[in-house]
């Protein structure tokens, strides 16, 4: 599968991401528009989070190119990652420093002003405004989180990476959280996230791609994988609501059996 368009942000082309005999990613091809929030989704084992990898340059990939804001990740490597902001899953901020020491100290490290002013700003944008002298510790998952976005954008990324981030949130939070992505994208940044939530693959996304086995076998909008499958047999056999759902579709195009 080939990008050829030019106003992507992300182009993925050609991905191949091998572990010895072991082929994890085989010939994958996708790209982020300017402006959109894109879902990668797949089974446990199907290849995202090598693939997510790749693009952050964190691992290296056998076959393929990977361009993000037009830097070849492999040629340009500090260039791309200049364009990208990470979330990971799971946050490693130092526990012990409260919210300002935080947004202090990941300012100071990508070079962007930040006086006590747009701090207070900052907070009271992410609903955090009692909360700067709290440890990062002492917050709760979804403040976590927030905190965690911040800090992912705080350099004004092209691109975006979330890699599961409302995996364990509450309801509440998770819906706050949906908000500020997609406040992410209406300033114009690009975000790429990974999910099992085929709600929130609905509820947030512009379009998706499914990956399965290492390759790529779906790329739409939700609404129009969900229009394009809805009278699948495979896709009929397994709705349990009467009406098809992207999970009734992402269950019929990747099968029923658990992944480990």
């Amino acid at each position: 599968m080939t990008v050829t368009q030019d106003k992507y942000i992300l182009k993925v082309d050609g991905l191949g991401v091998t572990y010895g005999n072991v082929v994890a990613v085989k010939n994958v091809g996708f790209g982020v528009l300017q402006g959109e929030i894109f879902g990668l989704l797949g089974p446990n084992g199907a290849g995202k989070t090598s693939t997510l990898s790749a693009i952050e340059s964190l691992i290296k990939f056998k076959t393929g190119t990977i361009e993000v804001d037009g830097y070849d990740v492999q040629q340009k490597p500090l260039h791309a990652r200049a364009s990208m902001g990470v979330q990971l899953q799971s946050t490693s901020f130092q526990s012990e420093l409260n919210v300002i020491q935080i947004l202090q100290l990941f300012s100071g490290i990508y070079g962007v002003p930040m006086t006590k002013d747009k701090i207070n700003q900052v907070l009271d944008e992410i609903g955090l405004a009692d909360a700067g002298k709290k440890k990062f510790g002492q917050l709760s998952g979804g403040q976590q989180q927030r905190v965690s976005l911040v800090i992912a954008t705080i350099h004004n990324p092209k691109l975006v990476l979330l890699d599961e981030p409302t995996t364990g949130l509450d309801p509440q939070s998770r819906r706050q959280l949906w908000e500020r992505i997609e406040a992410i994208r209406d300033k114009g940044h690009s975000v790429l996230l990974t999910t099992h939530s085929m709600e929130e693959a609905e509820a947030v996304c512009d379009r998706i791609a499914i990956i399965d086995h290492g390759t790529v076998v779906a790329v739409d909008t939700p609404e129009a994988l969900i229009n394009r499958h809805k009278d699948d047999p495979e896709v009929i056999a397994v709705s349990r609501r009467g009406k098809v759902t992207l999970e009734d579709v992402f269950i019929a195009l990747t099968g029923k059996t658990v992944r480990a």
